[in-house]
């Protein structure tokens, strides 16, 4: 068998290494630029702001109860209905009650006609003593028992009283205007005192939200309300949504103590409420507002981005995105105040944040901020 000579090798080596040179240099592929869109940042007047996590909490709040023991004849209201101070609520079965008033007065009478025979009896005996033909022993006799019928009297009169009282209670009204609950009984029950809560109501109009202030925050609270000279420090909302409560409300009042447990202090504001949007129990984000606007820039929410070293922005330069780390002091009608970072007029990319890198090419389009879109 022969072998391929070396020199016929060599050619077949030459003529690959020329095929390969004839397909030139790779050339490497340049991305395209991202498009993202971006909202051109400036100043404008921003209150100082503190935010805190509140409770809405109804100013009155009654729990109703049945006072005595009898059977429901009716429920008088409808369910989630506003109810006014006074309105009738349940009626028991008033007919025993009734007998009970009938038979207090008969008492009464009976003790005023005891009243009447004893103080005839004791002006007799007083008679017959200033004649010397009776004794002072029959005289102190005849007193005491005036005095005894007088005691029946008041006795009696006090018994009438608390069944007239009882009776009043068989028509169960409400001691405050607000929104009824749902009834926990159904005519047709024995209701009493041990039957527990028939029903709540809560006033709705105006409201208050309830928040904690940690020490260090409730010292910049101070220090914000001097600065106020004596006005009241103001105070907005949000919902979990995001949405922004339309009324504002003002601080009335300021706990005397501090919660040992979680070393805060409780901090109350007075808000309106006269669409009833705020619910006794509900959770909302508060803002405390005071002191003199500042010029601050303000850049959306939607622009921010947060990593292990905190919270920073892209904005768009000669082309090309690049990073800016912020410092953030509060929010304001959806955006948020940044207190460093950024000097206005850049272009923050607010939308397709998540097709930016770091010094990547991208192509900017302006989009109207969220604050202005109708």
């Amino acid at each position: 068998m022969r072998y391929p000579s070396v020199r016929y090798l060599s050619v077949i080596v030459c003529v690959l290494l020329a095929m390969s040179s004839i397909r030139g240099p790779v050339i490497a592929q340049t991305p395209a630029p991202a498009i993202v869109g971006t909202v051109l940042v400036s100043k404008r007047p921003v209150t100082n702001a503190l935010g805190f996590v509140g409770r809405i909490e109804a100013m009155n709040k009654v729990e109703v109860r049945a006072r005595v023991t009898g059977y429901l004849q009716a429920v008088l209201f409808k369910e989630g209905d506003k109810v006014a101070e006074g309105a009738p609520l349940f009626r028991i079965e008033r007919e025993p009650f009734d007998a009970a008033v009938q038979q207090a007065k008969g008492n009464v009478l009976k003790a005023k006609g005891a009243l009447a025979n004893a103080s005839l009896q004791r002006a007799r005996a007083q008679e017959l003593l200033a004649r010397q033909t009776g004794t002072a022993a029959v005289r102190d006799v005849r007193v005491a028992e005036e005095q005894t019928a007088l005691g029946d009297v008041a006795v009696a009169e006090a018994q009438l009283d608390g069944a007239m009282i009882n009776l009043g209670y068989t028509q169960i009204t409400s001691p405050i205007a607000g929104i009824i609950s749902r009834t926990n009984v159904t005519k047709g029950n024995v209701v009493g005192p041990d039957s527990g809560v028939l029903t709540t109501i809560v006033s709705q109009d105006p409201t208050y939200v309830v928040f904690p202030v940690s020490q260090r925050e409730f010292l910049r609270l101070e220090n914000e309300k001097r600065k106020m000279a004596g006005d009241v420090l103001k105070v907005s909302l949000r919902f979990s949504d995001g949405s922004t409560y339309d009324h504002e409300g003002k601080i009335n009042f300021v706990d005397v103590t501090v919660d040992k447990s979680t070393d805060t202090i409780t901090v109350r504001a007075i808000v309106p409420n006269p669409d009833g949007m705020l619910i006794d129990g509900q959770l909302v984000q508060v803002t405390v507002e005071g002191g003199k606007p500042q010029e601050k820039v303000t850049v959306p929410e939607s622009a921010l981005l947060a990593d292990q070293q905190g919270v920073y922005v892209f904005v768009v330069e000669d082309g090309k995105a690049q990073v800016r780390r912020l410092k953030l002091g509060g929010e304001i009608g959806g955006d948020s105040i940044v207190e460093s970072g950024l000097t206005g007029g850049e272009q923050v990319i607010v939308e397709g944040v998540d097709r930016a890198r770091p010094g990547g090419p991208v192509t900017a389009s302006p989009v109207m901020p969220l604050t202005d879109r109708s």
